[in-house]
């Protein structure tokens, strides 16, 4: 699986960005992809997920202003953000999910994209 994170860069506050992620080597099934970010001095967190079926999951944070979607066909993963905050600024990371003990866990991870979003 190869995954690789394009569209960070600097936005004022309110302002928009779209990430995207060219996605190869990856079974579009039960198992999702994700967004994730990472601040300098922080935990990596999570952001949004997709799955095969259109089902999104959101973090509370992100909720209203980021909006997750996918072109199987590219195939590749968008990440939408609107409405950025200072505390947005991160670098952003697409993972995709595999299997584990029958759970979907997130097993591959592009090299990540940063956000910087000033006042």
């Amino acid at each position: 699986v190869y995954l690789a994170e394009s569209g960070g860069g600097s936005v004022q506050a309110g302002g928009s960005l779209k990430l995207s992620c060219s996605v190869s080597g990856f079974r579009f099934g039960s198992c999702g992809l994700n967004w994730y970010r990472q601040a300098p001095g922080k935990e990596r967190e999570f952001v949004s997920s997709i799955r095969g079926d259109g089902t999104t999951r959101y973090a509370d944070f992100v909720k209203g202003r980021f909006t997750t979607s996918q072109d199987i066909g590219k195939p590749t993963l968008y990440l939408q953000m609107n409405n950025l905050k200072t505390e947005d600024t991160a670098t952003y990371y697409c993972a995709a999910e595999q299997k584990s003990s029958g759970l979907c866990l997130a097993g591959y991870w592009g090299q990540g994209t940063q956000v910087t979003v000033s006042s």
